[in-house]
């Protein structure tokens, strides 16, 4: 049996911990993870390491603009024998802390690492405005692209990461623009609306244009992620459960705050190793070359049931859908509960985090307010060889637990 499918929900902890060993590996590959922190940047950084992970024994680079927070350090990060001294070839993941905004500090942080065969870009800045977005977005993917390219005399090829906002336009620009017809498909036309998404498109095929097909690309549009990222801006179940959190210290039910058409039409979500596991296979299979892929679960689910089984992990009263008058914006309703918060982090001895370190409540409002079904084909996906999947129910579970076994929630 593959690889790509065998893979349980927490199986690449798992298997870290059987993998423990003070023997240093001869590395086949070398990974530098652009976003390391992040929400499919985390699980990159767990799956990779592990003997079985195809294209390896893989050394990793994990670069993001802020350190990891000590207290919910992916295993990965640490020495194979943590009570030993290591040089850091001894490190089965070498962090490097590195603004790749600031195009200085990419060059004299990426450019020395000539060893690198495999890129995953999986970062994602968020500003005010999608103009803004373009110009962040942009410079921070060229930075990296300049940086690691001309000096990277062994780089095989480049994963970029994006979404479904190719499909449905970007967060300004939904529900006010024509997006396409679901299913979505890799291969509907750009919409006519400006988009970051496809500007790094570009800035992606540019650079490598010049290596003369010596680089090969894959470009990967997840879905909404369910994954473990304390402090990722998209991490929406993290948000969910500090939601449900100050429910519970207020006494109040588990309200529901989206659109009708959420709550109780068909969905599906992008659990962030399943994301991480598609990537992989890109970089290592031929028959996944210069390639965009959709990527999401293979199933479907309802809103409303995922809503009743946060409020019972909680302990709370569910209340679903109960008509437009009655909707609000959680961002609205959660201003000024800082206090509350640092409460909630006192009372249940968690890891101490400020609220908007935690909860995107923007994010939350954006996704579980849409007015349109949004669905996916991984199609094209299945038919080049990836038949990865998960039980969405499980992966929103398996999420919940590991935010409350790294005491990020109560």
């Amino acid at each position: 049996m593959s690889w790509w499918w065998a893979g349980a929900i927490g199986a690449a902890r798992k298997k870290l911990e059987d993998d423990s060993s003070s023997i240093v590996p001869m590395y086949e590959s070398v990974a530098l993870v652009i976003g390391a922190t992040g929400i499919v940047g985390t699980s990159l950084v767990d799956i990779l390491p592990l003997s079985d992970t195809p294209g390896g024994p893989w050394k990793v680079y994990a670069v993001s603009r802020r350190p990891p927070d000590s207290a919910i350090l992916p295993y990965t990060y640490y020495p194979a024998d943590a009570d030993a001294p290591a040089a850091a070839d001894t490190l089965r993941v070498q962090h490097i802390q590195c603004d790749v905004l600031d195009a200085a500090d990419a060059v004299a942080k990426l450019s020395p690492l000539t060893d690198v065969t495999h890129l995953f870009y999986v970062a994602w800045a968020n500003r005010l405005t999608e103009a803004e977005n373009r110009v962040v977005n942009s410079a921070m993917l060229r930075n990296v692209l300049s940086a690691v390219v001309p000096s990277a005399p062994n780089l095989r090829h480049i994963c970029l990461q994006t979404g479904r906002k190719h499909y449905i336009g970007s967060f300004e620009a939904i529900g006010k623009v024509p997006a396409h017809d679901p299913p979505f498909h890799e291969d509907l036309p750009r919409l006519p609306v400006p988009n970051f998404y496809y500007d790094q498109e570009d800035i992606l095929f540019d650079e490598l244009s010049k290596k003369e097909g010596a680089v090969t690309w894959s470009i990967h549009r997840p879905t909404t992620i369910f994954g473990f990222s304390p402090t990722s801006l998209m991490n929406l179940i993290g948000t969910l459960c500090v939601y449900a959190a100050i429910c519970r210290k207020e006494g109040k039910p588990l309200k529901w705050f989206g659109s009708r058409t959420t709550w109780d039409g068909f969905n599906d979500a992008s659990d962030a190793d399943l994301i991480a596991e598609q990537q992989i296979w890109a970089a290592v299979d031929p028959y996944a070359k210069n390639e965009a892929f959709n990527i999401s679960n293979g199933d479907v689910f309802k809103w409303k049931h995922l809503w009743a089984a946060l409020a019972d992990q909680f302990g709370l009263e569910s209340v679903g859908y109960e008509g437009e008058a009655s909707r609000f914006k959680l961002e609205d309703a959660m201003r000024g509960k800082e206090a509350v918060w640092v409460e909630i982090v006192a009372e249940n001895e968690l890891v101490p985090t400020k609220l908007d370190e935690v909860a995107t409540w923007w994010f939350a409002d954006v996704v579980l307010g849409v007015e349109l079904a949004h669905l996916d084909s991984m199609n094209k996906s299945k038919e080049h060889g990836f038949l990865g999947f998960r039980n969405t129910v499980a992966s929103f579970n398996s999420c919940i637990d590991k935010m409350r076994a790294f005491k990020i929630v109560p």
